[in-house]
């Protein structure tokens, strides 16, 4: 009878949009090979059924208060290794430019080692994302997205893709240093 209670407790309905962030997590590897093997269909109905995932378990954890400390930290784990595999894949075929993903890598480097940082120095760091880096996250999808489809339909016009390119770096960058000021100001204010 205790093996039961043990396994009740071990899973539990609140541990669904964790299990859903890993499933996101496992997504990456076929979505990069995807890539670069030049499926790109399949990729891009891969990385929709991601942001589909990323969407349902931000709903259940709200929903439901099935939020956790664990989900705090997994789900922008899940988003930011999706992003920054699906660049460095994209590349190296050659349809976005090094250097978009190299301020795309960087700006998640400052990040994690200002995070570090600050939980070392100062105090434990509290996962929440800003507005910049939401709208950095939406925006970065909405960019692969779409370069992902150019390469399959032709759609959307080469336009659109320089100008969301641009938005990617002016976002990264804004909420990159958005995560900086912050941090520093708040780190300033406590320590004195």
């Amino acid at each position: 009878m205790a093996d039961s209670t043990e396994r009740r407790q071990f899973f539990q309905a609140a541990h669904i949009p964790n299990l859903i962030c890993v499933v996101r997590i496992i997504l990456v590897w076929p979505i990069v090979v995807a890539l670069l093997d030049g499926r790109y269909a399949l990729a891009l109905g891969l990385i929709l059924v991601a942001g589909a995932s990323d969407g349902l378990d931000g709903f259940l954890a709200k929903r439901f208060n099935w939020q956790s400390r664990l989900g705090g930290l997994l789900d922008p784990l899940a988003d930011k290794l999706l992003l920054v595999s699906v660049f460095v894949a994209l590349s190296m075929t050659g349809l976005v430019p090094l250097w978009l993903t190299a301020v795309v890598i960087i700006r998640d480097l400052v990040i994690v080692s200002g995070g570090v940082m600050y939980q070392w120095l100062v105090e434990p760091v509290q996962p929440e994302p800003s507005v910049a880096s939401k709208i950095n996250t939406g925006i970065q999808l909405l960019y692969v997205l779409a370069v992902i489809s150019h390469r399959t339909s032709g759609m959307p016009p080469p336009e659109f893709l320089t100008i969301s390119g641009a938005a990617v770096f002016v976002t990264s960058t804004v909420s990159g240093l958005d995560y900086v000021v912050r941090w520093s100001g708040r780190a300033i204010r406590l320590r004195g």
